[in-house]
């Protein structure tokens, strides 16, 4: 039973992944880190096809061997993320809500930028 509620995690998290690559605001990486360690325990042949995606694979293995993110992957979020603010600036209208996630987005930012460059780049 764990097993399959782990396979049905990972599937989950590989569509919210997808889906966060063309949505402004919801984040890809993180649930591409989930889908991969959910895949690990559910399903061997989601596992291996993740790490041998051509676009999400380098990025899970720069994360397994050491916690670093590329350089093209910091720019691209950071870019995402203000344009994702900038709408919301633009469209939300409660001015907490802004805020919170103005310093959520910072936060993001800072540890983004703080994570080492793979030792390949």
């Amino acid at each position: 039973m764990a097993r399959f509620a782990a396979l049905i995690l990972a599937y989950l998290f590989v569509g919210l992944a997808f889906i966060g690559v063309f949505l402004p605001g919801l984040p890809t990486v993180p649930f591409l880190l989930l889908a991969a360690w959910f895949a690990a325990r559910g399903s061997e042949k989601l596992h291996r096809w993740l790490y041998a995606h051509p676009t999400f694979g380098q990025l899970l293995i720069d994360w397994e061997r050491e916690k670093a993110v590329s350089r093209k992957a910091k720019v691209l979020a950071i870019v995402m993320l203000i344009a994702s603010w900038l709408f919301m600036y633009w469209r939300l209208g409660p001015h907490w809500l802004l805020l919170v996630i103005s310093i959520t987005f910072v936060t993001v930012s800072i540890f983004l930028i703080t994570r080492p460059l793979p030792s390949r780049s």
